[in-house]
């Protein structure tokens, strides 16, 4: 089984520690970047990428659970703005099971 998926503006993986998916999508243009996390669900991560356009994944990922949202935009008044939708997760649980999930790859394929 795949334990990640990548795409230009997304990337999902399956937390193996906590049995979960989650979905990352992030948006990068002139004004600054924004960040989502979703919990998503297995049939969802099974059809990521499986679309011809990366739009179709990004509104694919966005029927899962908004867990964590970032903005650091040039128009935030206040600097980056982080918005937590679920106390129970933060940025850091998708990015250390990215992490680890790519190096665990790397070793395999090294």
């Amino acid at each position: 089984m795949k334990l990640c998926k990548e795409g230009n503006c997304w990337k999902a993986c399956y937390d193996q520690e906590r049995n979960k998916y989650f979905g990352h999508l992030m948006y990068t243009n002139r004004e600054g970047q924004t960040r989502y996390l979703y919990e998503i669900t297995k049939e969802v991560f099974d059809r990521l990428g499986s679309f011809p356009e990366d739009y179709d994944n990004d509104r694919l990922i966005e029927t899962g659970r908004l867990l964590f949202r970032f903005e650091d935009t040039m128009y935030g008044t206040l600097g980056p703005e982080h918005y937590v939708y679920d106390e129970s997760y933060t940025e850091s649980d998708f990015d250390k099971a990215f992490e680890s999930l790519t190096k665990k790859r790397k070793r395999r394929n090294a």
